[in-house]
């Protein structure tokens, strides 16, 4: 979908202390083969504290730098990969106590990984909707420090970072504009993030572990794998698509900000299919802090901006991918240095 119209005004973020996989692996809590193989060097760990409370900060910190009071948001986006709080309540709620108040339409987002992706593009038509619509706070939060999921074997080259994200959609000029925003889904692949245990009674309702290791391991040896061998064809049919929307090409691509795998995964699924050099990727930031749900591009994009890794007039796609399983991305393009990252 192209999105000319619609900027980013503000962005903020939550990474808590992160915890090194060197002393990770020497607690036996990681392997030391995986730490050679995948090469992450840390990962951030909130401790108690809850994913909602660091949205509310990382959404606090988005609103300030884009100078847009709470209560005159026209929407609010919350998405998250993994529990929130007490099931049956809704984080979002928590979010328009304490910052936007109830005159704000405040709603939850279930894309998994992707959720910031089908957020920006719900946003974008909300505001087109009506003239009087002007912006949207967009937030995501996760904490994986809990009983029922092993932040260090989340899926295969991944290990799961705690953080939260926000950013700020607005329909008036903002330091980046929102050039285009895309997903595409290949449901013949659903299966194997559910192969081998029931659809019902849920997973975290027996007590039993998210395991997306033994699942894929499950449908790896249970069904043919025909059906993934689309995915580098639809991933670049994808890209092909966002930037054409853009209004520009792939050599025209700054920077590549992509959710969180080991190296070999975001140079070969990714960056090699796509000809650009790793250096393009922000797989050196995304490295020291662990895969961290859906904030991951938007963790990498403030980083970029803060650390002059992006300059007024460069594009940067953003790419990620979800269980579903569903391809998504965007194209910003920086119009200038905000004051913050100045």
């Amino acid at each position: 979908m192209r999105t000319a119209d619609m900027y980013l005004k503000g962005i903020g973020s939550v990474v808590p202390p992160v915890f090194p996989v060197e002393r990770a692996v020497a607690d036996g809590l990681y392997p030391a083969l995986e730490a050679e193989v995948h090469e992450y060097l840390g990962v951030a760990i909130a401790g108690e504290r809850p994913a909602p409370d660091m949205a509310l900060e990382a959404a606090q910190t988005a609103l300030k730098r884009a100078d847009i009071e709470p209560a005159g948001l026209s929407l609010l986006l919350y998405t998250n990969t993994w529990h929130q709080g007490p099931d049956g309540w809704p984080p979002q709620a928590y979010l328009q106590r304490h910052l936007v108040g109830g005159r704000v339409p405040a709603m939850s987002v279930r894309q998994g990984c992707n959720g910031m992706f089908d957020a920006l593009e719900l946003a974008a038509c909300y505001l087109r909707a009506e003239p009087e619509r002007e912006s949207a706070l967009l937030v995501t939060a996760d904490n994986y420090g809990t009983p029922l999921i092993d932040r260090w074997r989340i899926a295969p080259g991944m290990i799961a970072g705690d953080a939260a994200a926000a950013v700020v959609v607005t329909k008036t000029p903002g330091f980046a504009r929102l050039l285009s925003v895309t997903s595409v889904g290949a449901p013949e692949c659903e299966e194997m993030h559910r192969s081998g245990e029931p659809m019902f009674p849920p997973t975290v309702t027996e007590g039993r572990p998210q395991d997306f290791i033994a699942r894929f391991e499950h449908h790896r040896g249970n069904r043919p794998y025909g059906v993934l061998t689309q995915l580098p064809a639809l991933m670049l049919e994808l890209v092909e698509t966002a930037v054409s929307e853009a209004g520009i090409g792939i050599e025209d691509v700054a920077r590549v900000a992509f959710e969180t795998h080991s190296r070999d995964v975001v140079e070969q699924r990714v960056m090699a299919p796509l000809g650009l050099d790793m250096a393009k990727s922000t797989w050196d930031f995304g490295r020291r802090i662990g895969h961290c749900g859906g904030a991951d591009q938007f963790l990498a994009f403030e980083h970029l901006l803060a650390t002059a890794g992006l300059a007024p007039g460069d594009h940067l796609l953003l790419l990620g991918q979800a269980p579903g399983v569903v391809l998504s991305a965007a194209v910003v393009q920086v119009l200038d240095t905000p004051d913050w990252a100045r």
